[in-house]
């Protein structure tokens, strides 16, 4: 619903900029012998000659429409040319489109707080630089005027006759005019500097509306197009407003436009002004209430944001009629067509201007054949999202597979392959939302985002992995082990140490160094250690050892673990400065609370063996009882400790380092730490830690 915020300011200096019939400008610059000529862009589909997405103003002229196909576009005007629109992955392919504006958006923030609405259309707030120009060198203090300024329309200003830009131009020279039109003709100067800019930069044209909030803005932007550009004065608004339908607004194109007209008999903006705020409050809620009331007057303190990339990314495709998706199987086929693109982008924005999506949703347009409720929305699904194709793909189709389930109203039932109840699926998307910029020094989420489809862990590995992955003994290699043999600190030290390179280095190599790089580090290992790490006897050993309750090789891998942690340590010292407090903090929680209890339950046995030697000089009443024996045994058993996933304590965890974190990473902690129960989910949301869990084999 819309949201009733006042405004801090009527002075404001706010301009709305709509390129015109983007798409075709795009093609002409790419095909120069269409400027001038009618132009339509079309849609891959052949069908009937391809649906319009852009006209040209020259088509227009003949009556070509958007709503129109290819061939009807040909009939009415046979000079047409119409240029299909890139196609990949069987659908359209808009990155041409989404490159190009980003061209403009590059220009049009040079001035002031650009916010980018679309692909092709830019708020932008000037309040800051008009001052600046309002202070230093005022319009009425200009000499000359150029053109397109003198070409500007302002509202509310005789235009007709020959004396019509004389009229533009002493407006905007007014030496006793209020400041709030000196701001807005200050606007309207930078205004028309910034469109002649995107025109010898790029060879688009574009048309911008000046007023003093976004809504105005945008509804003056439409007023004179193409190539133009339109101001609204303050006294101007209700002229503006007053006959202006009431379904043109923003936000009232739907349900409450068609409210208003049906229950109050609202047909214009201005027909609102006859009602009372309360009044509307009591219909629509006080908020929306307060909202149609400030509309009405042209009030809306909506403020431009600061954004030049997009909120979301998205991928979709439509099959209408016939060629509607009816089994599952169909559907998944589409899914990893889209998903893939999706994951394109998601990559690329990732690459290029470090941000992450947290949210992965599908939508979906269904129909049933076999019932009267068809008219049953399908519903969306959303889940957090998880970097990587696959992962991507895996979760679209478990989204799905629940959206078909709730639809049909088999909760319980697993539908899959070529079953079908009748349903059929006429437009399908995927979308990521709530994309945020990494906070800088997250270089170890960088890299295992970057290398998210390699099948070796990407994230650096601490101590604890590091001494996990020291190779196990067997019964013979223990005893060569404490005879003097060959396997000792100093000679598994090197082994880590080129471990420890290669996953710094293994991002910006070439994948067939990293496979000699493998060869390295068995060079650097006695023979012994490289036969078992690459013998396929290793998870026998780890069997092995875990069932032997008594054996010294827990006892000595702890003693190496303490050696490595605290050479680990030294090394690593200078190194984790330039890690970020996040990182610092899952390893030092994840080393140190294995440590803290593996060296409680090694004093402990210290405390046991030493009462055991002292109890065979005991008299026999003297002896430990039964179940004293069984509580060192217990203790015994704590040394054998493996953890194959992190876990934390709650209470361990230092409020004063979450407190350094990003405010976006501090929510996501937070709601890791206590998750919410959520009705009706797919999966548990299982926050950070669901970016680091492989994808689900099928």
């Amino acid at each position: 619903m819309p949201v009733a915020r006042p405004e801090l300011s009527d002075s404001r200096v706010i301009a709305h900029v709509d390129m015109d019939c983007f798409y075709v400008q795009v093609e002409q610059r790419k095909q120069q012998s269409l400027r001038g000529q009618p132009t339509a862009v079309v849609q891959y589909n052949s069908w009937q000659g391809g649906g319009l997405i852009a006209v040209s103003y020259e088509a227009r002229k003949f009556g070509v429409k958007r709503s129109m196909r290819g061939d009807e576009a040909k009939q009415v005007c046979p000079e047409i040319h119409l240029v299909q629109v890139p196609v990949a992955r069987g659908k359209a392919d808009l990155n041409t489109y989404r490159n190009a504006g980003s061209e403009v958006v590059s220009i049009l923030s040079r001035r002031g707080r650009c916010e980018r609405a679309s692909i092709d259309e830019v708020y932008l707030d000037l309040t800051i630089a008009a001052e600046a120009m309002l202070a230093d060198n005022p319009p009425e203090c200009l000499e000359t005027i150029s053109e397109e300024v003198v070409k500007s329309h302002v509202l509310g200003l005789e235009e007709v006759g020959s004396d019509a830009r004389e009229n533009v131009r002493h407006w905007f020279t007014r030496s006793d005019a209020s400041r709030r039109d000196k701001l807005l003709a200050c606007g309207a100067f930078i205004v028309a500097e910034l469109r002649l800019q995107v025109l010898e930069e790029t060879e688009f044209t574009c048309s911008a509306g000046i007023a003093h909030n976004k809504m105005l803005a945008k509804l003056a932007s439409g007023m004179n197009k193409p190539a133009q550009q339109t101001v609204v004065p303050f006294s101007s608004i209700s002229k503006l407003l007053r006959t202006l339908p009431i379904k043109k607004m923003k936000q009232l194109g739907g349900k409450l436009g068609t409210s208003l007209q049906i229950d109050l008999g609202v047909n214009t903006v201005g027909d609102l002004l006859q009602f009372s705020e309360e009044k509307l409050q009591e219909y629509y809620g006080v908020n929306t209430g307060s909202w149609l009331w400030n509309t009405a007057r042209g009030i809306n303190g909506e403020e431009v944001k600061e954004r030049l990339l997009p909120n979301s990314h998205g991928s979709g495709k439509t099959f209408p009629g016939p060629r509607a998706l009816k089994t599952v199987a169909s559907v998944e086929k589409w899914l990893n067509e889209l998903c893939e693109e999706l994951s394109e982008r998601l990559q690329s924005d990732l690459e290029q201007n470090k941000r992450i999506a947290h949210t992965l949703t599908l939508h979906a347009h269904a129909y049933k054949s076999n019932d009267g409720d068809s008219f049953r929305k399908f519903p969306s699904k959303s889940c957090p999202l998880r970097y990587g194709t696959s992962k991507i793909k895996e979760d679209a189709l478990s989204l799905f597979q629940a959206g078909l389930r709730e639809y049909l109203g088999l909760f319980n039932v697993k539908i899959s392959g070529n079953q079908n109840n009748g349903w059929g699926i006429t437009g399908l998307s995927v979308s990521a939302s709530k994309i945020v910029a990494i906070p800088s020094g997250t270089r170890s989420i960088m890299n295992y985002f970057h290398n998210q489809e390699e099948s070796f862990p990407q994230v650096k590995l601490s101590s604890e992995q590091l001494i996990q992955g020291v190779p196990l003994l067997s019964p013979s290699d223990e005893d060569s082990f404490e005879s003097g043999g060959h396997l000792t600190l100093q000679s598994i030290e090197p082994w880590i140490a080129c471990r420890e390179e290669n996953e710094e280095t293994k991002y910006s190599m070439p994948l067939d160094r990293q496979e000699g790089d493998k060869d390295m580090c068995k060079e650097k290992l006695p023979d012994k250690v490289t036969s078992i790490c690459s013998s396929p006897d290793a998870e026998v050993y780890r069997g092995w050892e875990k069932d032997q309750t008594e054996s010294r090789g827990d006892y000595l891998t702890v003693k190496i673990r303490d050696s490595l942690e605290s050479e680990e340590g030294k090394r690593k010292s200078n190194k984790e400065k330039g890690m970020s407090t996040i990182s610092r903090y899952f390893q030092s929680q994840l080393s140190g609370s294995l440590l803290k209890a593996e060296h409680a339950s090694t004093s402990k046995l210290s405390e046991s063996s030493s009462l055991s030697a002292c109890q065979s000089e005991l008299p026999q009443e003297n002896s430990p009882t039964r179940g004293e024996s069984s509580v060192d045994a217990h203790l015994y058993g704590q040394i054998k400790l493996k953890r194959s996933a992190w876990s934390y304590n709650i209470d361990e965890i230092d409020q004063d380092i979450l407190n350094e974190l990003p405010k976006q990473i501090q929510e996501e902690v937070q709601a890791w730490l206590r998750p919410q129960k959520r009705p009706n989910t797919v999966k548990r949301d299982l926050g950070i830690t669901r970016y680091l869990l492989p994808a689900k084999d099928k």
